[in-house]
């Protein structure tokens, strides 16, 4: 399979690491100094285009990617509202888009089991829950659109939270503001040097604390979905999101 990267940061540095060792070749790489190269024909060349670039960038990739008619996955969070403008585009014209706020196969487990778990807390009312996440300091956007991922699992299942809210912690002294309501789901943002990526929910009450967590040791996880989600989505149409890759049905 031909790959075109757009974005070669970290991530892209992975991804392209990893689908090599899966013997796919990458035909393109793009960055903000070779945008030159970012041409219809050059596209045009790749079967699949892995999206991780920034959010001012990522829906012109994806229109580009759109253009040359190459399926494209995307990485990049930060637009998310624009998906239904991109989702109407993508099935109007039979293009090929997957996304996901994060590609790695053991998040997207924790993903399932978080919401399986909302439901059960559920009837136990006299817990109250929050979402911790810590990154390292290079990222841009709190709280991550994982944490995201996941308060939203929580709040679609668990009747006593109705919306998120989000606290930036440098040194873990920052509170919520006063506008701050027992409704709304607390997510609290860590940064800290060398953490490629933590998330944390938590179930406390007066008795005891319930806490479920996901630890990325490295981002090899995230690319290699990434490339995974690259070789699933080649040959299909339509708009995805990572979910419709798994099954995750109890037999």
């Amino acid at each position: 399979m031909k790959i075109a990267l757009l974005g070669y940061g970290k991530m892209g540095k992975i991804v392209e690491r990893i689908a090599t060792d899966r013997q796919h070749e990458i035909i393109l790489k793009i960055d903000q100094d070779n945008q030159h190269d970012f041409t219809p024909e050059n596209l045009g060349r790749a079967d699949v285009a892995i999206e991780f670039s920034t959010p001012g960038t990522v829906i012109g990739n994806i229109e580009r990617c759109f253009e040359a008619g190459v399926p494209v996955v995307v990485g990049t969070t930060g637009w998310y509202d624009k998906i239904p403008q991109v989702k109407q585009i993508c099935n109007a014209g039979d293009h090929s888009l997957v996304f996901a706020s994060n590609f790695s196969v053991g998040v997207n487990v924790f993903f399932h089991v978080n919401k399986l778990l909302a439901e059960l807390m559920d009837k136990y009312p006299y817990y109250d829950v929050q979402v911790e996440e810590i990154h390292h300091t290079q990222k841009l956007d709190s709280p991550s659109g994982t944490a995201i991922t996941i308060a939203e699992g929580i709040i679609e299942n668990l009747s006593s939270k109705n919306s998120w809210v989000n606290v930036l912690s440098v040194d873990g002294t920052e509170a919520p503001g006063e506008n701050f309501s027992g409704e709304q789901l607390l997510i609290e943002s860590f940064r800290m040097d060398n953490v490629p990526g933590t998330h944390t929910v938590i179930y406390d009450s007066e008795v005891d604390c319930l806490e479920f967590k996901h630890t990325a040791h490295n981002r090899n996880g995230f690319a290699l979905g990434a490339v995974m989600a690259a070789e699933w989505i080649k040959d299909k149409k339509g708009f995805h999101s990572v979910e419709d890759m798994f099954d995750f049905s109890l037999k």
